[in-house]
């Protein structure tokens, strides 16, 4: 993928928020949270949404979220309303969490909410395993 054909990112940071973003080498986003306050979760919902409305092409996203604490349902529930957007199923999404217990929380809540077909989503506790898996050919989900 050539610079040109890299979508502008169109993130800016704000006072209070606990995550950044930068471009990923291959068009995607790499997320680092740090909390789930609702600052964060507020300012992270309307750029994602934001940046869905021109969503043209399969991209392969990162969420690393080994510095988050704790894991509300409500910041779950959150990422469950963006991920039922239709664009979504153009998104390939890894999430790193810091333990086992934070990757169980996760699917617990997970499980327990309707989710509608959205982006190809998988947890990992490793990044190099996450990593890995979002270098496959977009067209291999499984």
């Amino acid at each position: 993928m050539s610079e040109s054909d890299i979508k502008p990112l169109n993130w800016k940071p704000a006072a209070n928020i606990g995550y950044t973003v930068v471009r990923r080498a291959d068009g995607g986003m790499h997320f680092t949270f740090t909390d789930t306050t609702k600052a964060t979760l507020d300012h992270w919902r309307d750029f994602s949404l934001d940046h869905l409305l021109d969503s043209d092409r399969l991209t392969r996203n990162l969420y690393d979220l080994r510095q988050v604490k704790e894991f509300p349902e409500k910041a779950v529930r959150l990422a469950i309303e963006v991920d039922s957007d239709p664009a979504t199923r153009n998104i390939r999404a890894a999430v790193v969490v810091a333990s086992q217990a934070d990757k169980d929380t996760i699917m617990k809540i997970a499980a327990a909410a309707e989710r509608p077909a959205g982006a190809a989503i998988k947890i990992f506790t490793d990044i190099n395993e996450a990593e890995s898996w979002l270098s496959r050919p977009l067209d291999q989900l499984a």
